[in-house]
């Protein structure tokens, strides 16, 4: 049955497939939902700036909506954006977790407050059956953020290919970064008119992460 649905928006490569997956099963997307740190200023989980997501939302021709909130009040602000959700009558929400059973039974437990559906088109899915079906279908992913305790910060500003995944797993971390190791932005792909503008600045070390600084790119 179709539904109308709010896509759980990270700007990377899962949250990317699964909404893409969402789409091709004839659910119809409203909207991006994207949770913010109080100053608004980056995402929560990939630390990337607004403008770079908006630029991304743009492409996919849905408004991004976004929560802001301290981890501490992160729950209960993700419950009044669902409610919110749930009041223009947005029949689910989706998500792009893989096998992570914790962050899985969250998402039921908040969108059940707010008496909204769940889809997680991933879920269970062999990690890298969905890293090849990424890159086959033509997403450009590119990696942004390292735990530099698992991972090497040289794997920074790498797009995936089918290389990558067996420099990642050679490199002893799972090729998915489901457990954090990394995060990555997907900058083109068959969900946006055409690329996102962005261009990749400084390394930034926040404790144990490296961070590669992304912003747009202005024609200027």
């Amino acid at each position: 049955m179709q539904k109308s649905f709010v896509m759980s928006w990270s700007g990377g490569k899962d949250s990317a497939l699964a909404y893409y997956r969402a789409v091709l099963k004839g659910h119809v997307p409203l909207a991006l939902f994207t949770m913010f740190e109080e100053d608004g200023s980056k995402s929560r989980s990939h630390g990337l700036p607004i403008e770079v997501m908006e630029a991304q939302a743009e492409r996919m021709g849905l408004p991004l909506i976004i929560g802001k909130a301290s981890w501490s009040g992160y729950e209960k602000e993700f419950i009044e954006q669902l409610k919110n959700f749930k009041a223009q009558n947005i029949d689910m929400g989706v998500y792009g977790d893989i096998d992570l059973q914790d962050h899985v039974d969250w998402v039921k437990k908040v969108s059940a407050e707010a008496d909204m559906d769940v889809l997680h088109p991933l879920w269970q899915e062999p990690r890298k059956s969905l890293l090849k079906e990424l890159i086959e279908e033509g997403f450009k992913a590119v990696i942004t953020v390292v735990d530099t305790t698992r991972l090497n910060e040289r794997f920074l500003g790498r797009e995936f290919t089918h290389e990558l995944i067996d420099e990642l797993e050679a490199a002893g971390v799972d090729a998915c970064g489901e457990e954090g190791e990394f995060h990555t932005i997907i900058v083109d792909g068959p969900i946006f008119v055409e690329p996102v503008p962005v261009q990749f600045g400084e390394k930034v070390h926040l404790g144990n992460y490296a961070v590669l600084e992304v912003e747009l790119h202005s024609e200027e």
